[in-house]
């Protein structure tokens, strides 16, 4: 049984059936990446033993037939970034090495509730600063597509293992587009929700104004399920929305009439042909069902990218102080005073990435400079979020490339200071403005997958979905995947 291949309603299937057991089924996902994680490296921890004890639980559920959900005995990999008690979550630093957390995020509780199998903790840029694994302290993770490329990043251990087929589903986060990045890159769909709609309780900071957790799979039913059942209000966090998500399959409206907008700041210059072409592709399928194409503008979008580097490298400069050798992770040693101990410590712990935003952060928000570039930062981002919500009032979505190219080659991010700002440029405004961001597979060029995105107002998922499962359905979405060459 190619378990490897089957989307979550096959796999539901045959674990209902009784032809697999979920721990047969869990027994197929850790052979898959003891075969292909030593290459690729999109784990940084196999939970194998906690895996096979999950579904083990999962089983006993199966046969009584009482608390089953459509995740029960599901393998599930999650970004090494969201807190798994006992388990390690290392930030793909080696700062947290050995860092056991006492509790469960918020989302792993849900997800364990569900009756959901944890396969592994994934592989991402340290501390989710980057956007190639590049800066993992474990390692690069590589595109299944093509071995000289990047997944992209930050999630990129989580966008490969899906598209390998070393589990079915996946959790990430998305800071500036670290789901939608890689999953463009690796040819898979991921889900940027709206802020507060997924409960950020257990996931390790970053830019808190700006990370939320996100989900990602092969299939867009897969996707919205999974969506559903870490989707909740949670008390505990101060960001959660009290709305509760909508019900899966409920979709607010008709395909005919929907108006969908195309900003025309997203098709500029430095997108390359192919992937405008592959975009423009799926408008006119869109409007040939009947939807409306409107064209409009995002004037301030020339701004995003400046500001989101501001405000996020600010933001990190304060979530990092919290590594100081005393409360988490790795500690200098022979050091006389406190002081020293503090800065060997981040001096030996962090890598070269984390240093630099901490430190461009720092200067942003020191007298002098913070009126000049946070404050400013701020009020720009109050207009981009204007400028969306303007746009909004004439169209019920966006559809826009992902990224600008697709996956670059490794080391291209260390000779090229400039090759990065590309594959934000399209994702970074869904997170200064709090809306829901959806990339999906629409095509490829020269064998390797390209990603168009889809944005509606804050709390219209359902939109999202809708227009994902029609294009699906219609076959805009490659039938080709990465698991087809391993």
């Amino acid at each position: 049984m190619d378990v490897a291949r089957m989307n979550l309603f096959d796999l539901r299937r045959v674990l209902d059936a009784g032809e697999i057991s979920a721990v047969e089924l869990t027994s197929l996902f850790l052979d898959r990446i003891t075969q292909l994680n030593p290459e690729l490296n999109a784990f940084i921890t196999v939970t194998g033993e906690e895996a096979l004890h999950s579904a083990k639980e999962a089983d006993t559920r199966l046969a009584s037939g009482e608390g089953i959900t459509p995740l029960t005995g599901i393998p599930i990999a999650v970004k090494d970034n969201i807190c798994t008690q006992g388990v390690r979550t290392t930030c793909g630093s080696k700062l947290l090495e050995n860092y056991l957390p006492a509790y469960d995020a918020t989302v792993i509780t849900k997800l364990k509730k569900a009756g959901a199998v944890l396969i592994g903790k994934t592989n991402l840029d340290e501390f989710a600063m980057g956007s190639s694994t590049e800066d993992s302290g474990y390692g690069l993770t590589l595109n299944p597509w093509d071995r000289q490329r990047v997944a992209g990043g930050s999630s990129g251990g989580s966008a490969a293992a899906v598209a390998a087929g070393m589990a079915p589903l996946a959790l990430g986060s998305d800071t500036g587009g670290s789901i939608r990045q890689p999953s463009a890159f690796c040819g898979i769909l991921g889900l940027k929700p709206t802020y507060g709609r997924v409960s950020r309780l257990g996931l390790v900071p970053y830019a808190p104004s700006l990370d939320q957790i996100g989900s990602m799979a092969r299939r867009v039913r897969d996707l919205i399920i999974l969506d559903h059942y870490i989707s909740t209000y949670d008390p505990l966090d101060s960001t959660s929305l009290p709305e509760p998500p909508p019900e899966i399959g409920d979709f607010p409206r008709k395909l005919p009439g929907l108006r969908i907008g195309l900003p025309k700041e997203y098709f500029e210059e430095d997108l390359k042909p192919q992937i405008k072409e592959r975009v423009h592709t799926v408008a006119q399928v869109l409007e040939k069902e009947g939807c409306v194409l409107v064209e409009l503008s995002l004037p301030s979008l020339q701004y995003a990218v400046a500001t989101y580097y501001i405000l996020a490298w600010a933001e990190a400069s304060s979530s990092m102080a919290r590594y100081d050798g005393v409360r988490y992770g790795y500690r200098a040693t022979g050091e006389q005073d406190v002081l020293n101990m503090m800065m060997e410590t981040r001096k030996q712990g962090f890598g070269a990435e984390v240093k630099r935003r901490i430190l461009m952060g720092t200067c942003f928000l020191t007298e002098g400079y913070y009126e000049d570039y946070y404050r400013k930062a701020q009020k720009i981002r109050a207009l981009i979020k204007k400028d969306f919500e303007m746009a909004f009032t004439k169209c019920d979505l966006l559809l826009t490339p992902t990224t600008t190219v697709t996956a670059f080659k490794i080391g291209e991010n260390f000779t090229d200071s400039l090759i990065l700002t590309p594959t934000e440029r399209c994702t970074v405004a869904a997170n200064l403005t709090g809306i829901p961001g959806l990339s999906f597979p629409c095509g490829l060029i020269e064998g390797l997958p390209v990603g168009a995105q889809l944005m509606a107002p804050a709390g219209q998922e359902g939109i999202l979905f809708q227009v994902a499962s029609f294009c699906e359905s219609v076959g805009v979405m490659p039938e080709k995947e990465a698991i087809n060459g391993l």
